[in-house]
């Protein structure tokens, strides 16, 4: 296993997470997602465990608080040998202050999630969306106070914009609260928007990024091009996060034959694509089976040349957005270099 400094912390986590959203749900809509028991989930967390795994992702909401319950079972005694974190906004109940990320709903929640846990500490506990009526200081103020009550150890954020979470950070920063450490989000070769804005916002605040979905629902996975449209699979039945199905067949063509080049299947490929990317701090694998988490822990013995990597990019490039495509027009500071627009203008527009 190959590990990574969780953004500028000095704490380090594996390059891959397991992440437990198919933990559970075996009665609700969870079930298109998992509704593994508890028995398959010790096997899963056992498996991940022994591959050096060290970092396990849920959330308060998954399955209704099962998968925490099950995620804390499963892991027992060895509980202290993991970086876990967990998430907290959605609604978990019908009363009007059972949802969001206000002081008094994280302070209920945290409670809540570190019972089912079966913990008294939550190693990284991160935001799960935008809470559109609360007002920012107030959460973050109630994440610095769980920090330094000793509940929390890290803090975090999933789903945000880069203003929004810059926004934060000069936030804490100006009033003294701990600081994000990470961000998790959607990204995969069937949607590289992060690349727009929050890469480079990362990148200049040292946040750490967490990849959730990284073979897009499984769109990914080899089963699915244009010559065998797969039957099965939990895309069929979930059709989330949504991706432009054309350009996934253009991307798992690709992928195939870098595939077969390694000896690797088109999943690991995908995974390790990412792996690749100096800005990813870990790949959350969301497996329903022994064989699925089997072949995902192997992406990080996949060693992608710069031939593969530039094919794959080629594939799934996203087209730059304003302003910076208008910033690379305008960054040629190269010395004794000197462009004039009408230059500028010919090799550009």
């Amino acid at each position: 296993m190959q590990y990574a400094q969780l953004g500028n912390t000095g704490t380090y986590v594996s390059r891959l997470c397991l992440g437990t959203m198919t933990f559970g749900g075996g009665n609700s809509a969870f079930s298109l997602v998992g509704g593994l028991t508890q028995a398959e989930a010790d096997r899963l967390v056992g498996m991940a465990l022994d591959a050096g795994v060290n970092f396990i992702d849920t959330a308060n909401i998954y399955a209704a608080g099962e998968s925490e319950v099950i995620t804390g079972k499963a892991l027992g005694a060895k509980r202290k040998d993991v970086v876990l974190a967990t998430k907290a906004f959605g609604r978990m109940g019908t009363g009007a202050n059972e949802v969001g990320v206000s002081r008094l709903a994280l302070m209920q929640q945290v409670e809540a999630s570190l019972k089912r846990l079966g913990t008294d500490y939550i190693d990284l506990y991160q935001i799960h969306g935008w809470d559109a009526v609360t007002p920012m200081e107030e959460s973050l103020r109630a994440l610095d106070d769980l920090v330094r009550q000793g509940k929390v150890r890290y803090i975090g954020v999933s789903n945000w914009a880069a203003w929004q979470i810059v926004k934060a950070l000069g936030i804490s920063e100006r009033r003294g609260f701990e600081k994000f450490a990470t961000l998790q989000a959607y990204y995969s070769l069937a949607g590289r928007d992060l690349e727009h804005e929050i890469v480079p916002m990362l990148e200049d605040q040292k946040l750490g990024l967490m990849t959730w979905s990284p073979l897009a629902g499984g769109a990914l996975s080899g089963k699915f091009s244009r010559e065998t449209k797969a039957n099965d699979g939990r895309r069929t039945q979930f059709n989330f996060p949504p991706v432009d199905v054309e350009q996934v067949y253009d991307v798992v063509d690709v992928l195939k034959g870098i595939a077969a080049k390694h000896g690797v299947t088109v999943a690991q490929v995908a995974l390790g694509w990412q792996l690749h990317k100096p800005y990813v701090t870990t790949v959350i694998m969301g497996a329903k089976t022994e064989a699925q988490l089997k072949d995902n822990l192997g992406a990080v013995d996949v060693a992608l040349d710069k031939d593969d990597l530039a094919a794959i990019d080629a594939a799934s490039a996203v087209t730059p957005q304003y302003p910076a495509w208008m910033t690379g027009v305008q960054s040629d500071r190269a010395p004794g270099t000197v462009r004039d627009w009408s230059e500028i203008a010919r090799s550009t527009f």
